[in-house]
């Protein structure tokens, strides 16, 4: 299988790729973090290729890792990411166990599709986040040397809000591809059959249970905006904007009052002047 390391800006979503308001000095490693992510996500998503398969070149992926984190040689498969990585673990001592995390989600990501299985309950969604989605934003704090516990927290919170909201706009395209983000407890609060949601049938039942999911994702995320006041003139740009995206997107889930089931909602240029209003709100005090 091949993957491209680096692919255009938005292809791997809800990830800040570099942009221009990024420092010019940060700009390396974090295309060096997104190519290690997004090929490692193609890896487990793209292509036409067996679970085994994916997840034998995940495997041999994750080996490539732990020797660029040593400092040892790594495979040529994909050494036009792990050349940049190397290099940048080495000059921003970079936490390797966080991109590690990332290769544990896509695997559990691929594990599960092959089985056709789905998370228990909340807490179960809420630990393949932490893999999947809350790694991205401790590395980036990393690079502009935040470490304290609250800001971490915070952190998890958005990129968790994000993850979730990524599930509940994509339910017309996961469902059909066998990937259950609803998870077994909400489903039978709500009284919803994973046999119905497979067939995408909608009801009253599962327009209750989406608009549950994405209330559910918005408090979790304005439970970590706070983290937006609290960062340097670049980075609470940044995040501010990315909050506010992952908030216009979930409006749309919630105005469509379960529809997205089968329709995929997503932002549009119509909406980026609502969209930096409401970021540059947020750089008021509270």
């Amino acid at each position: 299988m091949t993957a491209t390391p680096a692919p255009p800006p938005g292809h791997y979503e809800n990830f800040p790729v570099a942009s221009w308001l990024c420092p010019p000095q940060l700009r390396a490693p974090i295309r060096a973090i997104y190519a290690f992510a997004r090929t490692a996500d193609d890896i487990a998503d793209e292509g036409d290729v067996s679970a085994e398969e994916r997840l034998a070149d995940l495997h041999a992926y994750r080996v490539d890792l732990l020797a660029c984190s040593s400092g040892e040689a790594f495979s040529p498969r994909w050494a036009a990411v792990f050349a940049p990585l190397q290099h940048e673990i080495t000059r921003h001592r970079l936490p390797v166990p966080l991109l590690a995390d990332l290769l544990a989600a896509f695997e559990q990501d691929v594990v599960m599709t092959r089985a056709g299985s789905a998370f228990a309950d909340r807490a179960a969604l809420l630990d393949y986040c932490r893999r999947s989605a809350n790694p991205v934003g401790r590395l980036l704090l990393h690079l502009y040397g935040v470490h304290d516990v609250v800001a971490l927290a915070q952190s998890d919170a958005i990129c968790s809000a994000l993850q979730l909201i990524n599930f509940w706009q994509d339910l017309s395209v996961d469902l059909p591809r066998g990937r259950h983000y609803l998870s077994d407890a909400d489903c039978a609060t709500h009284g919803v059959s994973r046999a119905d949601l497979a067939a995408q049938r909608r009801s009253a039942a599962s327009d209750a249970l989406i608009l549950d999911c994405a209330a559910w994702a918005r408090a979790l995320m304005l439970e970590g905006a706070p983290l937006t006041q609290r960062l340097p003139t670049r980075m609470g740009w940044e995040l501010r904007l990315v909050v506010q995206g992952g908030l216009t997107v979930l409006a749309k889930v919630q105005a469509l009052g379960g529809a997205s089931l089968h329709q995929r909602p997503r932002l549009r240029a119509w909406d980026v002047p609502a969209l930096l209003w409401r970021a540059w709100r947020m750089k008021l005090p509270i």
